[in-house]
Parts: structure tokens; C-alpha cells; sequence
């Protein structure tokens, strides 16, 4: 069975240890602000996750870019022609077109290496449940898994990886065109914050309101009581928009409530909380469905 390596890109907001830890290969997004250009890495090197939240913070405006195909190229030539193959995983397709660009980078790969497998799956997840998703995924092939099946755990568990998450600032969502502005000035004006998640196509969906912070904060938790498939043990993700005092009030009441330790905390990185603004908490984990 030949070796294979399994690739992603920067929006699984994994820490760069983690990643590290679990060999995944991770490609960058980039983000255009002020005057430069900036990779998404997972561990900051070109614009750290507090410094970009200040500027956002402070007003400054930004645009994110997908991975282009030749970027996919270029980093899967060299694993390829060491005779390994390569499992691609990438953000969701409805929120990026970096899975269109891996797709292709690809089929064009294939006529050079036709020994090669070369797998790419949307994942359509976001943030660290993007990141859920390889964690599971990495362990599979730490247990022996070929790629074909670690393929199809990928395909077969993506749907089950819950997204929950609040925002703090309604004004983030209205310039992203998520929800309207009269919607984000009557929320602002109420102390009215939503509840959203990411639906089985990968599109963020509003839920239901919470009528302030700590209430919507525990309504994520309360979300993942109704519908976790192992409360006590199963691995559960936090991700944060420069907030983590918030994400670790929710990792301490799923503690208090269920007693499960197996909780992980990063930053939602620049080129997601470009979009989700300051203040964004989100809850991954695995459900009986979406």
C-alpha cells in the first residue's frame, strides 16, 4: 500500500501544532489589507490573529483569495514525485472556491503522475469544524487506513460535524450580506444576537436569537446536548474571534455539564473572521446529523 499524505488548506484554524502533529500537509489562503497581501498561515508568521483583529477592530476593511490551481500544483508536484499519493480535504465549497481549484490542480496532475491517486473532497465544513473533520481523519490513517478509506470516512462523516456558532458585532454579517440591515440595527439596538450553524450544503444558516451574549454562549451548549453523539468523550472544537475569555466560558460549561475533557481552543483565523468579524464563538463537534 503506498504512503499518502493528507492536504488541506489555512481555513481548518487548526493550530499549527496540531497540524504539525497530525503530518497534514496545509496550503495557505490569503488575505489583501491595507496595502499588503498576506498568507493565512496556521501559525500567524505573516499578520498575527490579535494584530488583524485590532485592525478590524479599529475599521480597517479586507478581502480574502482562494488557493489558485497552480498553487495546488505546485505543492502537490513534489509529494507526488516521491511516490506518495494525496488526499485533499478542503474548505467548503459553498463558502471558497479553493475546492474548484484542488479539483483541478488534480485532473491536470493525473496524466503526469497516472500511478498517483490523487483525491480531493469538500468537506463542506468551516473553521475547525473543517478541522474536526481532519482530526478524525488523521487518525484514521494513523490506524492503517488505506486513502480510499480514509476517503470515505471523509465522506461519510462530514455531514455529521456540527457548526454552532454567535456573533457579538451584527455589523460583520450585514457586510458579508448575511443578514439585512435592518435586521443588524434592530439586533444591535435589542442586544439581539444570533444562533446560526453551517446546513448540510456548508452555508451558513440562522437558527434562532438569543437576547444577549452569556444566553447565546449557552445556546450553542445547549445545541450540542441535543444532538452530540457522545457528550462525555467525544472530541469537541472551539474556535474564537479574538474572545477566548467567551470560548472558554463554553468549554467550561461542557465540562460542568457533560464532563468531557477532549475540548480544543484556537482562533478563528483572518480570512474566516474577515467575514464573522470580532467576537465570533463557534462549537463544532460530532452529531447524529447537521
Amino acid at each position: 500500500m503506498r504512503d499518502f499524505i493528507i492536504m488541506t488548506d489555512s481555513c481548518c484554524d487548526m493550530t499549527a501544532a496540531m497540524a504539525e502533529d497530525l503530518e497534514l500537509n496545509v496550503l495557505p489562503l490569503s488575505l489583501h489589507m491595507g496595502q499588503n497581501i498576506y498568507r493565512n498561515w496556521l501559525d500567524g508568521r505573516e499578520i498575527g490573529f490579535q494584530e488583524f483583529y485590532s485592525r478590524i477592530r479599529a475599521g480597517e476593511t479586507a478581502t480574502t483569495s482562494a488557493i489558485s490551481v497552480g498553487e495546488f500544483e505546485e505543492a502537490m508536484r513534489p509529494i507526488l514525485a516521491q511516490g506518495k499519493d494525496i488526499l485533499c480535504i478542503s474548505f467548503s465549497s459553498a463558502l471558497s472556491a479553493t475546492y474548484q481549484s484542488a479539483a483541478i490542480a488534480a485532473e491536470d496532475l493525473r496524466s503526469e503522475f497516472p500511478e498517483a491517486e490523487i483525491l480531493v473532497v469538500d468537506s463542506l465544513c468551516a473553521s475547525l469544524g473543517q478541522g474536526l473533520l481532519l482530526y478524525l481523519c488523521a487518525r484514521q490513517k494513523r490506524e492503517g487506513r488505506s486513502i480510499e478509506e480514509v476517503q470515505t470516512y471523509a465522506e461519510t462523516t462530514k455531514g455529521s460535524i456540527c457548526h454552532w456558532f454567535t456573533v457579538d458585532d451584527l455589523n460583520h454579517l450585514k457586510r458579508g450580506g448575511r443578514i439585512s440591515a435592518a435586521t443588524a440595527l434592530f439586533g444591535t439596538m435589542l442586544s439581539i444576537k444570533p444562533v446560526m450553524h453551517v446546513d448540510d450544503s456548508g452555508h451558513l444558516t440562522p437558527v434562532s436569537k438569543a437576547r444577549g451574549r452569556k444566553a447565546s454562549l449557552l445556546a450553542l451548549v445547549d445545541q450540542m446536548e441535543q444532538s452530540a453523539v457522545d457528550l462525555a468523550h467525544g472530541p469537541v472544537f472551539i474556535s474564537h474571534g479574538d474572545c477566548e475569555g467567551d470560548a472558554l466560558l463554553v468549554a467550561d460549561e461542557i465540562r460542568r455539564r457533560f464532563g468531557n475533557e477532549d475540548i480544543h481552543l484556537n482562533y478563528v483565523g483572518p480570512v474566516i473572521g474577515n467575514h464573522s468579524g470580532p467576537g465570533t464563538v463557534a462549537l463544532f463537534f460530532v452529531g447524529h446529523k447537521r
